[in-house]
């Protein structure tokens, strides 16, 4: 679909690119990864069109669309949200418009025997068959199914986008983006301003429906379950792998010692020749030789090693007193602004050393529940901090708090003691302050440098009580790691407000759901609290339970008390019963259909199973010098991955089957 071939990018003499060739094919979904500063931005501008390279050239087939999100985009504020959505199908306006006046002619005309008569039926004839193969008759409900995947409302979509914050226009980008369902989606951050509800309806929407994807992203979760191929940019190159970020990272590891050692061995090569050369300079007998040597040493293609910081740099968190047993409990808190309120009646206790989770759509009050703990704002209930509470906050305004005259060394030097004083230059490295970076001005700093510099004096402060609104959005993920590190090694209270599940995982044992004005409590870690929505949600899919026709529900009859529980099978049943038929033969057959359902998903385990460990068979082969050469183990890779796919998306369906069976089968109650 889209071929890069020899591409170069210069900025004022420094190569960024150089002889970049690569091709974006149908259905792929690429992660484009490399340290900040390697040309991942600068390679989606170039794709979109956005950005002339210095050399080479990128192909694009005419009939070939291309989408882009950029990581900051100019907003216009005079629609209402479905107005700006609607924008996605104007080609679909115009192709309507040419419609009816293409049926307003033919109404008024009467030449009916007319070759020009026949000719606009012919042009009216394809244009409605285009027509209704674009969507046209039901646009409306697709643009409804992505506003509200997205996290928006019905009630929202009559709003000027202008009552907006800039994330959520920026989401209302996203859905146009998404609606026009272009060849090939360019991403730069796309959950950047996302909830986590939002980022699994959007990795759903780009694994299944979208075409070919390249994207740049720092949620590693995300990349993995969206991209299935890893394009890194290192020392101006690319490098190209037909596997998923986790994978990658193993192979990358390999590739880089493979490169290290040979990297020593031409730097032993190059010393000796030198060492020869230096000795035997002066001597007539060995003229021959040194010339030959110095040829030999500037034929030399020098092998380089993209930097990597591999040292195990851990921060610790300065000592703070000890807080007491209690940081926080909330005793009926709510809060609402005149008529909408935010959330009512929270009652929890968050007991000292616990790290817990926020999580929930934006908008549904967990930043504001945070100022209520800040108490930054009023609120109702009681609302109580233990003995000797010390706060550390983060929030995203954190950052323009910085005092703007210091360089970033002196901001983050200014709040180091005792030991970490002596690291400071390898912390600010950690998270993007390397080099010259470090004696930057904070007013020349981006937005998101300020919010990593604050993050970094946040680190340093002697708290017992960290509250972090969303701290990963602005952070790599090495410095991810570094601040997980820190604050799973913290010995104090830490509520984390976060949509990031791979920085979430493994550092929180609790999580708090918002949603609908309630604040629910969840034992266990971020994925075991998405596990049991995602069954929640099932259960309530798969089992209705329909009202008998001597029990309408209480609501109907006027009354205030609730159905007894029955199961669906009981429901069914009565159902069944009703109509002449008899239970058991229903069972009978549904005990065979489970038998054999589950015989199909036994053999797609199986061949998933084989598929899988061909697949790390020829991925391990194309890691060796010979495989990476050898296109036919790339097309074998490709067809494999295929092959894995389509059973995957039968295995899908027979589960789904299945499992929907078994909430009806009475074997299973």
């Amino acid at each position: 679909m889209i071929s890069v071939e020899q591409l170069k990018v210069e900025f004022n003499a420094t190569s960024l690119f150089d002889d970049v060739s690569y091709v974006i094919n149908k259905k792929d979904r690429i992660a484009l990864v490399g340290k900040n500063g390697a040309g991942k931005s600068t390679m989606l501008k170039i794709l979109a069109g956005l950005q002339t390279p210095t050399s080479g050239n990128v192909s694009i087939p005419r009939d070939t669309t291309v989408g882009y999100l950029p990581q900051v985009m100019v907003l216009t504020d005079n629609r209402t949200v479905m107005q700006e959505a609607e924008q996605a199908f104007e080609h679909i306006f115009e192709l309507q418009a040419d419609l009816e006046k293409m049926s307003v002619e033919l109404a008024g005309r009467t030449d009916y025997d007319s070759e020009e008569y026949h000719k606009l039926i012919d042009r009216f004839t394809n244009g409605n068959e285009r027509f209704l193969m674009m969507g046209g008759t039901n646009f409306q409900a697709e643009i409804e199914r992505t506003l509200m995947g997205l996290g928006f409302t019905r009630e929202d979509f009559n709003r000027p986008t202008s009552e907006f914050s800039g994330g959520w226009r920026m989401r209302i980008e996203l859905a146009k983006l998404l609606l026009r369902r272009p060849d090939v989606l360019l991403l730069d951050e796309p959950t950047n301003h996302l909830d986590i509800e939002s980022i699994q309806w959007i990795e759903n929407f780009l694994a299944t429906r979208a075409n070919a994807v390249v994207l740049v992203s720092h949620d590693r979760a995300f990349i993995n379950n969206v991209t299935t191929r890893t394009i890194e940019i290192s020392c101006r190159k690319i490098y190209d792998y037909r596997v998923a970020y986790d994978r990658f990272v193993e192979l990358r590891k390999e590739r880089r010692e493979q490169q290290l050692r040979a990297y020593e061995n031409q730097q032993k090569q190059i010393q000796d020749t030198e060492d020869f050369i230096e000795r035997f300079r002066y001597k007539a007998s060995k003229a021959v030789q040194v010339q030959s040597r110095i040829k030999q040493l500037d034929k030399i293609e020098r092998i380089e090693v993209d930097d990597e910081d591999n040292a195990a740099l851990r921060l610790k968190f300065p000592p703070a007193l000890r807080s007491g047993s209690y940081p926080v409990i909330c005793e009926g808190v709510g809060k609402a602004y005149g008529a909408d309120i935010v959330f009512h009646d929270v009652n929890f206790t968050i007991n000292r050393g616990e790290k817990v989770a926020f999580v929930g759509k934006n908008g549904e009050g967990k930043s504001t529940l945070v100022k209520c703990i800040m108490n930054r704002i009023d609120f109702e209930g009681k609302l109580t901090l233990g003995h000797n509470v010390q706060i550390g906050y983060f929030a995203q305004n954190q950052a323009q708090m910085l005092d703007e005259s210091l360089t970033v060394f002196d901001t983050v030097d200014r709040v180091a003691v005792g030991d970490i004083r002596l690291k400071i230059r390898d912390i600010l490295g950690a998270f993007m302050f390397g080099g010259e970076a470090s004696d930057k001005k904070v007013k020349v700093l981006s937005g998101g440098e300020r919010t990593r510099l604050a993050m970094i004096k946040l680190l340093l402060e002697p708290v017992n009580f960290l509250i972090l609104d969303e701290p990963t959005n602005h952070l790599d993920m090495r410095s991810k790691d570094v601040l997980k590190d820190a604050i799973r090694d913290f010995d104090g209270t830490v509520i984390v407000v976060s949509h990031d599940r791979e920085f979430l995982d493994g550092l929180v044992t609790k999580v708090y759901e918002f949603g609908g004005g309630l604040v629910k409590e969840h034992q266990g870690g971020i994925y075991d609290f998405l596990q049991k929505k995602k069954i929640g949600q099932l259960n309530e899919l798969n089992n209705p339970v329909p009202p008998l026709p001597d029990q309408r529900p209480a609501q109907a009859k006027g009354e205030g008390t609730s159905l007894p529980h029955r199961s669906p099978l009981a429901c069914a049943d009565r159902w069944l019963e009703k109509d002449g038929v008899k239970p058991y033969e229903v069972r009978k057959e549904l005990n065979k259909k489970q038998k054999k359902l589950e015989k199909q998903v036994a053999e797609c385990e199986t061949t998933i199973e084989e598929t899988e460990s061909a697949i790390t068979i020829l991925e391990e082969k194309m890691t060796t010098l010979d495989g990476a050469s050898d296109m036919a183990l790339y097309e074998k890779h490709r067809k494999l991955k295929q092959q894995l796919d389509k059973v995957v998306e039968e295995w899908e369906r027979v589960s789904m089957e299945l499992e929907n069976l078994e909430q009806y089968n009475p074997n299973y109650l």
